[in-house]
């Protein structure tokens, strides 16, 4: 469990932070794009009544309408399972750009309507302050499920494509299950902190805290397993053996 928390999911998450970071990066501005097209004219996306409805009810309401604890389990199962999605489908590579272009489609849709409507403090002081981590976390799911997929279309020299494939795969499980008790801290903040009555600066900072805290615990752990060259796969013991074959 140790090696697990210390070494082995920091470690991981590190090594593919290329692909995790490319993946937030082409998100948040495709996002940003779709939430600018929508603010312009939002009834061309929604009707009136639709537009009023979220803007003025249920966008804030949808983080109350649950028992807290009912909430909690609701996202964080929801958040884990499109996580689980991202890394076992990412050697098919579309369902994982599928799932990103949901996301920004979603959000985009959404925050544009309340952009559109004057609403930009409410979407986003609400949205971020558990958005900072769970997002995080799907982005580096997508990130590592898309290296799943490259394994195979680049194997590196010196390796099978089903070596680097399995290699790669293996590594990835840790990062699913380091991700699924991420994503249950994002999804108690989003169920018991985000609905509270205090002042949304105070959530959000308590919500950047808690952001902070993971980048530095990802980039401090996983330096030092990055350095020592500490693999995240299996013990070789428990790795398929490799007979030397000729040329």
């Amino acid at each position: 469990v140790a090696r697990f928390l210390l070494v082995s999911f920091p470690g991981e998450v590190l090594r593919a932070s290329g692909w995790w970071l490319g993946v937030t990066l082409a998100t948040v501005v495709l996002r940003g794009i779709r939430m600018a097209v929508v603010a312009e004219d939002p009834q061309a996306y929604l009707s009136p009544a639709e537009i009023d409805d979220l803007v003025n009810n249920s966008f804030e309401a949808y983080y109350s309408t649950f028992q807290p604890q009912n909430f909690a389990l609701l996202v964080w199962t929801n958040n884990t399972f499109i996580a689980a999605i991202c890394l076992a489908s990412g050697v098919l590579i579309l369902p994982v750009l599928l799932i990103l272009f949901s996301n920004i489609e979603n959000l985009g849709l959404i925050g544009g309507v309340m952009i559109g409507n004057g609403r930009a403090d409410v979407f986003f002081g609400l949205v971020l302050i558990h958005g900072l981590l769970e997002l995080t976390a799907v982005f580096i799911a997508a990130g590592v499920g898309l290296r799943i997929g490259w394994a195979w279309i680049a194997p590196g020299a010196g390796r099978t494509r089903a070596r680097a494939l399995a290699e790669r795969a293996r590594s990835a499980m840790v990062v699913a299950l380091g991700l699924a008790l991420v994503l249950l801290v994002s999804g108690l903040i989003e169920a018991f902190v985000t609905p509270l009555p205090v002042p949304i600066p105070a959530k959000l900072a308590f919500g950047a805290l808690i952001w902070l805290a993971f980048v530095g615990y990802i980039a401090g752990f996983g330096g030092s397993a990055v350095l020592t060259r500490a693999s995240a796969d299996v013990d070789p013991l428990d790795r398929p053996a490799e007979a030397p074959t000729s040329s």
